[in-house]
């Protein structure tokens, strides 16, 4: 019998958050017992730190430069083989919860159904434009706003969103449990907190008065003494309009961590309800997030850059096949197709030919090293070139034709304070990882199909909204006829195959 699988996906988790699971001092009772029985995924990293190329490529197990996602605008293709295609083309029934942010007429990307609509636009309006360096268009553009504006609510956009997210997934679970579909199913449930704005229900936020982690452990930088890129984000953020206090930083990482306990209450929903309903003994589960979050650190906030808190995230995989305990080897989050693959049975020889990634069963049951490294990729907001990144053992290796390249050891330096790029004792180490990025990107190459993607869009967007506009939206559909009791149906037969456990 083929597993049944839960895939929970957060929106901006920092990795560095999860060294082997939840941080001790973090209030997240449930994620703690899920990390118990989970292989743990210490070094993790998105693909593309910003959510819809991030979101795109954990679904395809393809780089952007591949799906050609290269931004939050950026439209997600109908051709491209996802985890749910594979898994629905095996005998699964696949269905979404919650965000997944698809740009583009196609909402679906192999999901059976979905439940909610999502959080974010799915149309073109949030396009980048590489020929106007520099430009913020205020209307969409992240602003500090988010770090001056933290605090407590009990209700906001972001928790009307996950509550429903919540409902609506737990629903699903009990009619599942119902055996009602023979098949075995994969229930995507994608949340998007932690993600800013960094604002709190009272309960949570309590959690956290006498927090010792309230502040960054590597305090802001002047401006002038950031890397080229992390200045480029600087003024994409409109940084210097806003007077961030320490008490704004302080707050900001509170409501952020509160957040991740709200989140946690939710995840324990989901697991409580398939132990009461006799699913959980059959069902492996997946936690990770699209990308993580700076949250102050250096004096960046959010994420498009490469280091660990913004590219670094959590991965959890709960599955008999796999042992229990903590692999430290870099993996990548286009690994999870894969690996999802693998676990449920999928033939890997008609899976690999459309991955960048590979199956992580192996070291969930042996450890070790991985022989390829991990590579990253971002082309969106705040940059003016594509940058892209290898994470190798020890190393992480940044390259960008408008930038110095940037070589941190990530064993000795966590914080990536120093750029060994320049230092002649790392020559041999910089020039081998130069060439395996040169080898896999033609970075000229990369930017100009970037830059026709964009140009493209920035066209269609202009067309599509002069006159009569039709959303590509996802609009869930309620089929009310036949839900609960109606004329077509048999009472007797309804009410008995609506119940379970029955007979108790």
């Amino acid at each position: 019998m083929k597993p049944n699988i839960l895939i929970i996906m957060v929106d901006q988790l920092n990795g560095t958050l999860f060294p082997d699971g939840p941080a001790d001092w973090l209030n997240a009772p449930n994620l703690k017992l899920l990390a118990a029985r989970s292989t743990r995924f210490r070094n993790t990293y998105t693909a593309s730190p910003l959510c819809a190329p991030g979101r795109a490529s954990f679904m395809s197990g393809q780089l952007p430069s591949r799906t050609r996602v290269y931004d939050n605008a950026a439209e997600f293709a109908s051709d491209i083989p996802t985890y749910a295609h594979h898994l629905r083309r095996a005998g699964y029934y696949t269905c979404l919860s919650g965000k997944m942010h698809f740009v583009g007429p196609d909402q679906m990307h192999g999901f059976e159904e979905r439940l909610t609509t999502d959080i974010y636009p799915a149309d073109f309006g949030w396009t980048p434009d590489y020929r106007k360096p520099g430009e913020r268009i205020d209307w969409w553009y992240h602003n500090m706003g988010s770090v001056t504006g933290a605090g407590v609510a009990e209700i906001t956009n972001q928790m009307e969103y996950d509550d429903e997210v919540a409902t609506f997934a737990v629903q699903k679970l009990y009619q599942l449990s119902r055996g009602q579909d023979e098949r075995p199913w994969a229930l995507t449930v994608s949340f998007t907190h932690p993600h800013d704005p960094y604002v709190a229900r009272r309960k949570f936020w309590d959690l956290y008065e006498d927090c010792e982690h309230l502040e960054p452990v590597e305090g802001p930088y002047d401006v002038d003494d950031l890397d080229a890129h992390s200045q480029r984000i600087y003024k994409a953020n409109d940084t210097a309009k806003f007077n961030i206090t320490k008490d704004d930083v302080r707050k900001s990482r509170r409501a952020y961590f509160a957040n991740i306990s709200y989140l946690d209450e939710k995840i324990g929903q989901l697991m409580q309800v398939l132990k009461d309903t006799r699913q959980a003994d059959n069902t492996m589960i997946v936690f990770v997030s699209d990308h993580g979050d700076m949250l102050g650190e250096k004096g960046l906030w959010f994420k498009m850059n490469f280091y660990d808190g913004s590219a670094r995230v959590p991965l959890m995989i709960a599955a008999p096949q796999m042992r229990p305990g903590l692999v430290t080897a870099p993996v990548s989050t286009i690994d999870v197709l894969p690996t999802l693959a693998d676990l449920a049975g999928v033939d890997m020889e008609e899976i690999m030919p459309w991955t960048d990634g590979e199956s992580l069963v192996y070291l969930g049951q042996q450890g070790g090293e991985r022989t390829a490294p991990v590579k990253m990729e971002y082309a969106a907001e705040a940059s003016y070139a594509p940058l892209v990144s290898l994470r190798y053992g020890r190393w992480k290796y940044n390259r960008c034709a408008l930038d110095p390249d940037q070589l941190f050891d990530m064993e000795n330096d966590p914080l990536e304070k120093t750029n060994l790029a320049g230092d002649p004792a790392y020559a041999g180490t910089l020039n081998s990882l130069r060439a395996k990025s040169e080898a896999r990107w033609d970075l000229n190459a990369f930017d100009a199909a970037v830059r026709e993607s964009q140009a493209r869009r920035w066209v269609v967007y202009e067309a599509l909204r002069n006159g009569d506009y039709y959303p590509w939206d996802y609009q869930p559909l309620q089929k009310a006829s036949e839900r609960y009791m109606r004329n077509h149906m048999n009472l007797n037969d309804l009410e008995e195959n609506q119940r379970f456990p029955r007979g108790e």
